[in-house]
């Protein structure tokens, strides 16, 4: 899937019955066409859940990642009514294939009113987007120190634009930053442009777990896969707007890594939070 048209349509969901949702997937689903890719699904069972809600948005989801998906079928999105009150709705929604659920999540949604307003700056010292060389624009030794996996997966086309701050190098910290943006114009619509950013925000959280190690998640030593993934939305945004994703990795042990996010528009304003934890388990390179 190379084109922000393929993404619009990969969002819009078939209603099968009251509550039931299908989903296609792409020719190719990311990363080695053996498994669905994550932010696919979350954002696919996003689009379900507010399909059942009115007059409000989603402001909270938590969700699970039980088993790898099917590329070769469509998944079936059963969505649960917990709760609509006055303020917020909640939703749960399974992912279904081969008559088993490979994914679940709760959704909360709020009716938009006013309240106490703060939040955490920008980072300081990040280069703005247009500072930032495009992955086509990289010079070839900054791809040389990724393994193949890797520069694979950055260089290939996809529907979001993607604009690493120092792509291959070691960090001394677990921290990296990370510009992005659909690669075309979104139609109109906070439900899209949310399922859109929830999307991408599973394409580069888990590789701030490997950074400090002077490797990477899509590299031959290592066995990754999302486990888990929490999203916040704060504020109105556009997602074919430029967004910078700030990414820290406050841990990592027994296998697992902890990754975190904060998602800010060009103007500064933070308008979400992310959360998740990955498999990064060490494993074996064949001689």
């Amino acid at each position: 899937m190379s084109t922000v048209a393929e993404l619009v349509q990969l969002l819009d969901l078939e209603t099968l019955e009251v509550n039931l949702f299908r989903g296609l997937n792409p020719p190719e689903s990311w990363p080695f066409r053996t498994r669905v890719f994550g932010g696919q699904v979350l954002g696919q069972a996003l689009v379900a859940a507010q399909r059942t809600v009115e007059g409000t948005l989603a402001h909270s989801l938590h969700a699970y990642f039980l088993l790898a998906g099917d590329p070769r079928i469509p998944i079936l999105y059963d969505v649960e009514r917990v709760r609509d009150g006055r303020s917020f709705a909640t939703r749960r929604v399974v992912a279904i294939q081969h008559g088993r659920p490979i994914f679940i999540m709760s959704v909360s949604f709020h009716r938009e009113e006013a309240g106490l307003e703060h939040q955490l700056d920008l980072p300081e010292g990040v280069p703005p987007p247009e500072e930032v060389p495009s992955i086509e624009e990289l010079p070839e030794e900054a791809l040389a120190t990724l393994p193949k996996r890797a520069r694979d997966y950055w260089t290939r086309p996809r529907p979001i634009e993607l604009r690493p701050v120092g792509l291959g190098l070691r960090r001394e910290a677990p921290r990296r930053e990370v510009w992005f943006r659909a690669h075309g114009a979104l139609p109109d619509g906070a439900t899209l442009h949310r399922a859109v950013l929830a999307y991408a925000s599973d394409m580069t959280l888990l590789e701030a777990t490997a950074v400090v190690h002077g490797t990477s998640v899509l590299g031959e030593g290592i066995q990754a896969a999302s486990l888990d993934h929490a999203l916040w939305f704060h504020r109105p945004f556009r997602a074919d707007d430029w967004l910078l994703y700030a990414q820290d990795s406050p841990s990592a042990s027994g296998a697992r890594g902890l990754a975190r996010g904060l998602i800010y528009d060009r103007q500064g304003r933070l308008v979400a939070s992310v959360a998740q934890e990955g498999l990064i388990r060490p494993v074996a390179v064949p001689e």
